[in-house]
C-alpha cells in the first residue's frame, strides 16, 4: 500500500515532467508569431527548441553526481526555481538571442527536476509500489506532446507566445511549495567521489553532438555534409566516453548497471518505443492538415483522442503488469504501437473520421502500456546502492529517445517520397506519410524483438503477489504433504 505522501511525491514530481515536456514542444506551434515578434524569420525559432533540449541531453548525467554532493532536495528545489524563473525571463525576453539564453538556463532545471524527482520516488518506494509510482509519473510525459500543438495554438491565436512561458509561474510556484513541505532532507550521505570531468567532457559533448545532429535532420536545409560530420563526431565522442566510462574507477555514470538483464531491457527498448512515441504526435497533425486539408483545430481535437488512450488505460495498468507480468505487455504494446502506425499509413480523404479517433485512441493505449512497463521494470532489479547511477542513465536514454523520435519522423517521411514513387499505383497526398508510418512501424519490430528476449518471470520482483482469482484453489490437505509441512 503506497502511503499518502509518497503517492502525493509521485504526483508532483509528475507534474514537474509535464512542465518540463510541454516546454519541450510547445515553441513549435508558435514559430510564426514568435518570429514576428521578436525581427527573426519563423525558422530561426527551431533555435529555441534545439537550445532546450540540447541542454536537457547535456546536463541530465550530471543530476546524479549533484544529488549525491548536495543532496536530492536541495538539488530539486533549486531545479524547480531555475526552471521557472528562466520561464519567466524567456516570457519577458525582447530579442531572439537572449530568448535562447533563457531556454538554456531553462534547460538546465529541467535536467536536473525530473530525473532527481523521480530518484526520490524510486528510492522510497518498496518493489510492490513500484508499478503504481511509476505509471504516476510516466503518463505526464506521454500527454504533453499529444496536447502541447492543441495548447500552442489556442495560446497564439488567442493570446500572446509568451504566455506558454508565463503558465510556468504558477505552476512552478505551487510545485516550490509543495516540495519544500513533502520532500524531507535526507541524512548526510558519504561524501561522493570527485567529479569525473573527463567523462562530463566526453558524455555532454556527445550526447550534445547527437542532439545537433537529430535538430539537423529535422531541417528541412541541412545539407548531407553538417549531418555527416555532427554525427560522426557524436559516434566518436560517445565511444570514447563508453570507453572511459568503463575503465575509470569513479565513472560520471556506471555503465555496469546495463549488466542487469531487466535494466538494460528498458534502456535499449525503452528508447526505441520512445523515439516511435515521438514521432506520433508529430506525423499525424501534420498528415491532416498538409495532406487532408484538415484545420489545426480539427487536427488537433483528434489527435487529442491519443491522450484519451494514454489516460484512460492508465487504472488498469498496474492490475495488468500484476495479473501478467511484463513480457506480455510489452509484447501488446509493441504489437499495438506498431499496428496503429501501420493502420495510419492507410488513412486518406476518404476514411471516417470515427475509424481514424479508434486508430488514434488504440495508439494511445500501446503508448501508456509500454511507457510505464519500460519505466517499471528498469529498477525491479536494481540494489539500492546502484540506483543512483541506473536512475541517471535510464533519464539520459529515455531522453535521447525523445529527442530522436522527431528527426526519425522527418527522415521517414522524407524518404516516404522518393518510395512512394516505387510503389504501385497512382501517388497521392498521403503516400509519403503512409510510407512513413510504416517505415516507424519497423521501430516496433525492434521494441518486440527485445522483449522476446526477456525471460517470462522478468520483473516479477516488483509485481507483488498475484491477485486471488489467478492462484487458483489451495492445495487439498493430505497427510503427505501435512508431515511434509511438519
Amino acid at each position: 500500500m503506497i502511503h499518502a505522501q509518497h503517492r502525493n511525491t509521485a504526483l508532483l514530481v509528475a507534474g514537474c515532467f509535464f512542465m518540463e515536456n510541454l516546454d519541450g514542444t510547445i515553441v513549435s506551434t508558435a514559430a510564426p508569431r514568435m518570429g514576428a515578434s521578436l525581427g527573426v524569420a519563423p525558422t530561426a525559432i527551431s533555435l529555441v527548441i534545439t537550445a532546450y533540449l540540447l541542454t536537457l541531453a547535456v546536463l541530465i548525467p550530471l543530476s546524479g553526481w549533484l544529488t549525491a554532493r548536495f543532496g536530492a532536495r536541495r538539488v530539486f528545489l533549486t531545479a524547480i526555481t531555475v526552471f521557472t524563473l528562466a520561464s519567466l525571463a524567456c516570457a519577458a525576453a525582447t530579442d531572439l538571442g537572449v530568448l535562447v539564453a533563457m531556454r538554456v538556463l531553462q534547460g538546465a532545471g529541467g535536467a536536473m527536476m525530473v530525473p532527481v524527482g523521480r530518484l526520490i520516488v524510486v528510492a522510497k518506494a518498496e518493489k510492490p509500489d513500484l508499478p503504481r509510482v511509476m505509471a504516476y509519473i510516466t503518463w505526464p510525459g506521454l500527454i504533453a506532446p499529444v496536447i502541447a500543438p492543441l495548447i500552442g495554438g489556442l495560446i497564439t491565436t488567442y493570446a500572446n507566445w509568451r504566455w506558454m512561458f508565463l503558465i510556468n509561474i504558477p505552476l512552478g510556484v505551487v510545485a516550490f511549495a509543495v516540495a519544500w513541505r513533502l520532500i524531507e532532507a535526507a541524512p548526510a550521505a558519504q561524501t561522493p567521489p570527485r567529479l569525473d570531468w573527463l567523462g562530463v567532457a566526453l558524455t555532454s559533448t556527445g550526447l550534445g553532438a547527437l542532439t545537433w545532429t537529430a535538430h539537423l535532420l529535422s531541417e528541412t536545409s541541412a545539407g548531407t555534409g553538417p549531418v555527416l560530420v555532427t554525427g560522426a563526431a557524436a559516434v566518436l565522442l560517445l565511444g570514447a566516453a563508453v570507453w572511459h566510462l568503463l575503465r575509470s574507477d569513479n565513472p560520471l555514470v556506471d555503465l555496469s548497471t546495463l549488466k542487469v538483464k531487466t535494466f538494460r531491457a528498458s534502456a535499449s527498448g525503452g528508447s526505441l518505443f520512445w523515439i516511435a512515441v515521438g514521432a506520433v504526435p508529430f506525423l499525424l497533425p501534420l498528415l491532416f492538415q498538409e495532406a487532408l486539408g484538415w484545420s489545426a483545430v480539427k487536427s488537433g481535437v483528434v489527435v487529442l483522442f491519443v491522450f484519451i488512450g494514454n489516460i484512460g488505460i492508465k487504472p488498469a495498468t498496474t492490475p495488468l503488469l500484476k495479473r501478467y507480468g511484463f513480457r506480455p505487455l510489452l509484447l501488446a504494446a509493441g504489437f499495438g504501437l506498431g499496428a496503429s502506425m501501420v493502420a495510419s499509413a492507410f488513412i486518406d480523404a476518404a476514411t471516417p473520421l470515427a475509424v481514424i479517433a479508434l486508430i488514434a485512441l488504440i495508439s494511445g493505449v500501446a503508448r501508456s502500456l509500454g511507457l510505464t512497463a519500460y519505466s517499471t521494470i528498469a529498477f525491479s532489479d536494481i540494489p539500492g546502492e546502484r540506483l543512483r547511477h541506473a536512475n541517471t542513465l535510464l533519464a539520459t536514454a529515455q531522453q535521447m529517445g525523445a529527442g530522436l523520435g522527431v528527426a526519425a519522423a522527418t527522415v521517414a517521411l522524407r524518404a516516404g517520397g522518393p518510395i512512394g514513387d516505387w510503389l504501385p499505383g497512382r501517388t497521392t497526398a498521403t503516400t509519403a506519410y503512409g510510407v512513413a508510418f510504416c517505415l516507424l512501424a519497423l521501430v516496433c519490430v525492434g521494441t518486440v524483438a527485445g522483449a522476446l528476449r526477456l525471460h517470462p518471470t522478468a520483473g516479477d520482483a516488483v509485481r507483488g503477489p498475484a491477485p486471488a482469482s489467478d492462484q487458483g484453489p489451495a492445495p487439498a490437505r493430505t497427510e503427505g504433504n501435512s508431515r511434509a509441512a511438519r
